[in-house]
């Protein structure tokens, strides 16, 4: 992730006296961050899309509504190179043959109880749904690679998922080879402390997003 650099002298004033921080921080705002993309050997190459997306959340934590994406090919690096001879021939490629949409996650950001409601949601387009998440549930709705939508969402009270704590917010989402992922664990990402209770939580978000459809592995196994 982009993160400022660390050793570099900063000018300050008076007033950033009680204001300090620290270098190496990251400079991205997960709550406006609309597209992920992942890219490199371990994401491009993961067995099942549900993985990808699955690791992507798990390690960036995005927030809100963000479309997910994987290279294909781990082509990015190379496109990099080629745009600077060939923007346009770049720019046709890496839309057309480089990214892998594997949906759009709803992550919801504060930390929701248990069990209780995190926010409620109601998907209208080529796909129909509606329901209720809530602290700590993860559920994956079908919505295919052509498939779009807008989904509402209704946040209980100190849940952001874009316009602030508690506030409605309205979204176009986009379908992809993973499907429309709906998150209520919180941000940040805690697990229980008790192992056998770490493991079936940890087991019930895996098996939400059908991460281990074939293998039908389980943690801790």
């Amino acid at each position: 992730f982009a993160t400022t650099l660390k050793g570099v002298q900063q000018q300050r004033t008076v007033g950033d006296t009680f204001s300090q921080q620290t270098s190496g921080q990251t400079i991205v705002n997960n709550m406006t961050l609309d597209l992920l993309v992942a890219s490199g050997g371990v994401l491009s190459h993961a067995p099942r899309m549900h993985q990808t997306a699955m690791m992507l959340i798990d390690a960036f934590e995005p927030e809100g509504v963000t479309m997910l994406a994987k290279d294909s090919i781990f082509m990015m690096p190379h496109l990099g190179v080629l745009s600077s001879v060939h923007p346009k021939a770049a720019e046709q490629v890496f839309d057309r043959d480089c990214l892998v949409y594997l949906g759009t996650c709803v992550c919801a950001a504060g930390q929701p109880k248990p069990g209780k409601l995190c926010f409620k949601y109601e998907l209208t387009g080529d796909r129909t749904a509606s329901g209720e998440i809530v602290g700590g549930q993860m559920t994956l709705l079908p919505l295919d690679q052509e498939e779009t939508g807008t989904i509402t969402l209704t946040p209980a009270r100190g849940i952001d998922l874009g316009e602030g704590p508690g506030k409605k917010v309205q979204k176009a989402v986009r379908g992809g080879t993973v499907g429309l992922i709906l998150d209520g664990r919180g941000r940040p990402l805690s697990l229980p402390e008790d192992r056998a209770s770490c493991q079936s939580t940890v087991q019930g978000w895996l098996d939400a997003l059908d991460v281990y459809a074939e293998e039908s592995q389980t943690v801790g196994a």
